[in-house]
């Protein structure tokens, strides 16, 4: 019989004999499961009970995850033992988490971190939002979390502050280019490293589907009196209210993401007052951080850090802000989830450093 589990795993002080804290992951063959299972082999108060993947059951994970090699004997397996595991991470394509649910019972004390953006908006389900910036005690609480969207971690922690200090009154400009990686691992037209390797393009512009959840989040975190910004995807550009205008940009590099953001204020404001807003903001984030220098992308990625940098221009704030979209903007950001769900060090795991060079 195959082993599902990972051998290597030592005694953790979450369960003491009993091991860690047992994950069960759904669609651990991707890029996605596979950044995951990484994260968790090392997590020292997780053990992996299963790593589920159809097509794989019974391969070595290392023999798909080339880089685990020599890092886990784990292996895919077909089964799902739910009443084995604390929390399960969905790690499946948009659309097909709400679909597995409809057809699968999950015991109610098992956790589930969804990656998909199949709850991220709110609506008739108790999934919470899980941006820890902002939803940290909701968080700590839930027994559901929708991890957010990678493009939209990153914007929104370029204008979380903005939005809070009610300074976003009109229109926001944002461009963003992304890695390869972004696309997922089905490979396609636009992944193939003869058409992505030196080259640029748009795409889904002015109608990226994580304009949803970057636009819930403005609404909400803003003071009252506030305008309220338009969900486009829904309203369309005709309704009366802001708008977020995001080109996205597929890039010719593998991972991260980097954002500009314009902002125009209503009236100029000193750019220390702006910058200490930022640093006021983030204080006592774990992983958000607010740089005096300009960023560039290497500093992020491998980690799950979120770095922002603000310029101001009389009434203009510009704003950059970088992640790495495989991490903060996905498994990394749904690992600092659970180690909150559980109770844990919020950085547990998640000691990452950036090769920067």
């Amino acid at each position: 019989m195959n082993k599902i589990y990972n051998s290597n795993f030592q005694s953790s002080p979450l369960r003491g004999d009993r091991g860690g804290l047992r994950v069960g992951i759904l669609g651990a063959a991707g890029y996605t499961g596979g950044e995951l299972i990484r994260l968790l082999i090392n997590h020292p108060e997780v053990e992996i009970v299963f790593a589920n993947s159809e097509s794989n059951a019974g391969n070595r994970v290392a023999d798909v995850h080339e880089g685990l090699l020599g890092d886990t004997d784990l292996c895919f397996t077909d089964q799902m033992p739910f009443s084995e595991v604390d929390v399960i991470f969905f790690c499946f394509g948009h659309g097909k988490s709400e679909a597995f649910l409809k057809e699968h019972d999950i015991p109610a004390n098992v956790k589930i971190i969804d990656l998909a953006q199949d709850f991220r908006i709110k609506g008739n389900h108790d999934y919470v939002y899980g941006l820890p910036e902002i939803h940290r005690e909701e968080i700590k609480a839930c027994q559901h979390l929708a991890n957010p969207g990678c493009f939209a971690t990153c914007i929104q922690e370029g204008l979380l502050p903005l939005a809070k200090a009610g300074l976003l009154t009109s229109d926001i400009a944002v461009n963003a280019i992304t890695g390869s990686t972004g696309a997922g691992q089905k490979p396609g037209a636009t992944t193939h490293f003869s058409w992505r390797n030196d080259n640029m393009s748009v795409y889904k512009l002015f109608t990226h589907q994580h304009l949803h959840e970057i636009v819930q989040t403005l609404n909400e975190l803003a003071p009252e009196s506030s305008p309220k910004y338009v969900d486009t995807l829904n309203d369309g550009y005709d309704t009366d209210g802001l708008t977020v205008d995001f080109v996205p940009y597929r890039g010719d590099f593998t991972r991260g993401i980097f954002c500009t953001e314009v902002i125009k204020l209503d009236k100029a404001v000193a750019a220390s007052d702006v910058v200490a807003l930022y640093k006021d903001f983030y204080k006592d984030a774990a992983f958000t951080h607010y740089s005096d220098s300009a960023l560039d992308l290497k500093q992020v990625v491998g980690t799950n850090k979120a770095l922002v940098h603000v310029d101001v221009f009389g009434r203009k704030v510009v704003v950059t802000s970088i992640i790495d979209n495989l991490l903060k903007g996905a498994v990394g950001q749904a690992v600092q989830n659970m180690n909150l769900m559980f109770g844990l060090d919020e950085k547990a795991g998640l000691n990452l450093k950036a090769i920067a060079f």
